[in-house]
């Protein structure tokens, strides 16, 4: 086995990007350095999930009338108990809970707005399906410094996040994220205990061979959706074959391979009432982040009718159609919603 050209750490790598900043003061180095520590107490319990009781529910019902599993729970908690005191966050917003989560006191308020999805992908937990968290960094808009942070602070465009990423615990665990100069991938060696770079710099190809969506809600699609997914079904006159399905059912994980591979990954809008469309994916937890990720790695982002990163968020828990991976793949599904194919 060949030694890699260098020995990156996570934290080296968040330390030469600060330098990028000149204005930078190491707040924001030191945030994400809170935040490794949650996801590495994260990580041991999903690796030892059939050993301990963590499988299972909680009994308990969240925001979006879910039941919650136990390592939700868990990872909701690591992550609020690792952030809450380190004085570099304003507040914090989950999928896993309905308010803004406000910093408790007597510890002192930050410059920066987290918000996360403690455990994307938890209905597959008991199946020891690949899961993962995602998360979104953005500065408060709201002052003066040192208050409160507000809801203001949250409710901001995609475009606005400093730095974005999510992390996959399947066979290895990875963290992939961006604070606005590329896509880097650190996969943890569990050995030191260190995130080392194990993909530098991501390019998600122009175009792919593979789509990623639910074909079980085909009834509830809209009809330009299903056009589009039959266009793919035909073969392709650049390689005489269809394009393949990849669909795990876990967000992180599809479009991570994406992001590696190529591909598009669709969440359309649940059209069985076309006067009451009900999207499924979270804006500020899990389109915003990975929108940001796509993009930085030459990808697009897009509801079908619009840039992602565009959306002015009116609401934490607000929905949004979702569709995002390889660029000519996602401008031609906007093509046949804006009926121009």
């Amino acid at each position: 086995m060949t030694a890699p050209a260098k020995l990156v750490t996570l934290s080296r790598h968040i330390h030469e990007e600060q330098r990028l900043h000149p204005e930078a003061t190491g707040e924001f180095t030191r945030l994400l350095d809170d935040f490794l520590i949650a996801i590495k107490l994260i990580r041991r319990e999903v690796s030892r999930a059939g050993l301990i009781d963590i499988l299972g529910f909680t009994g308990g019902v969240n925001v979006h009338g879910e039941e919650v599993k136990k390592l939700d729970a868990f990872a909701q908690d690591r992550i609020f108990k690792a952030m809450d005191h380190g004085g570099h966050l304003c507040c914090m917003a989950s999928e896993e809970v309905e308010e803004l989560i406000r910093i408790p006191d007597p510890y002192k308020r930050g410059k920066y707005v987290l918000m996360f999805d403690p455990l994307d992908g938890s209905s597959n937990i008991d199946a020891n399906v690949t899961i993962g968290t995602i998360f979104s960094i953005q500065r408060r808009v709201s002052g003066p410094p040192g208050s409160d942070g507000t809801l203001a602070d949250c409710l901001q465009k995609g475009r606005n996040q400093v730095c974005a990423g999510y992390v996959v615990y399947g066979p290895s665990t990875m963290l992939v994220y961006t604070a606005g100069h590329g896509v880097h991938g650190f996969t943890l060696d569990p050995s030191v205990g260190e995130f080392i770079l194990s993909h530098e710099n991501i390019r998600i190809p122009a175009r792919s061979k593979n789509y990623s969506i639910n074909e079980g809600n085909t009834s509830a699609w809209d009809e330009a959706t299903r056009r589009y997914i039959d266009h793919l079904k035909q073969k392709d006159p650049a390689t005489n074959r269809p394009y393949g399905a990849r669909y795990i059912g876990s967000l992180v994980a599809d479009f991570h391979r994406n992001l590696l591979y190529g591909g598009v990954f669709l969440y359309p809008a649940d059209m069985t009432d076309p006067a009451k469309p009900k999207p499924k994916l979270r804006l500020l937890y899990e389109a915003n982040p990975l929108a940001l990720v796509a993009e930085q790695a030459g990808g697009l982002a897009s509801t079908g009718r619009e840039r992602i990163l565009d959306i002015q968020p009116t609401a934490l828990h607000q929905k949004v159609p979702l569709v995002l991976g390889s660029r000519q793949d996602v401008e031609a599904y906007e093509a046949f919603v804006l009926g121009r194919r």
